[in-house]
């Protein structure tokens, strides 16, 4: 299955997973900085959503377009979740190779918790493929 995989898209499906990891990990670590950002602004955001609100749009062209939309990312799914799976081996074989190391060079004291890292990564990767394909029904 993994050879009908291109690596173009690969390789962009492994950008815009480590996009969003570094999107979320810098939510978290710049959170106060967010929250005073989107305040300042929110009063625009208020005034926008009201224009906004006056602009119609045609629906027949919206609803072919979302419908289109919805069939291909629909496609796409399950080639994103062979890629999170072949992801998820590779990180186990690098955690699996890296406790190796830590074992054989008497780091004994810090191999629970690199195994316990490397394994819940790998678990991740699975968990968010079952756990998307069976809330949105793909």
């Amino acid at each position: 299955m993994l050879h009908q995989i291109s690596w173009e898209s690969f390789l962009s499906t492994i950008g815009w997973m480590v996009a969003i990891y570094y999107l979320s990990v810098g939510a978290i670590f710049f959170r106060k900085q967010l929250v005073t950002w989107v305040k300042k602004r929110l009063s625009m955001t208020v005034v926008l959503a009201a224009l906004v609100g006056h602009a119609h749009a045609q629906t027949a062209d919206g609803n072919n377009g979302l419908s289109e939309a919805n069939t291909l990312i629909r496609s796409y799914f399950t080639n994103a979740t062979s890629v999170m799976y072949a992801i998820g081996a590779l990180v186990g074989l690098v955690g699996a190779i890296r406790v190796f190391i830590l074992w054989n060079s008497g780091h004994h004291q810090e191999i629970g918790k690199a195994a316990a890292g490397w394994f819940g990564s790998c678990i991740f990767l699975v968990v968010v493929a079952l756990i998307i394909q069976s809330f949105f029904g793909l």
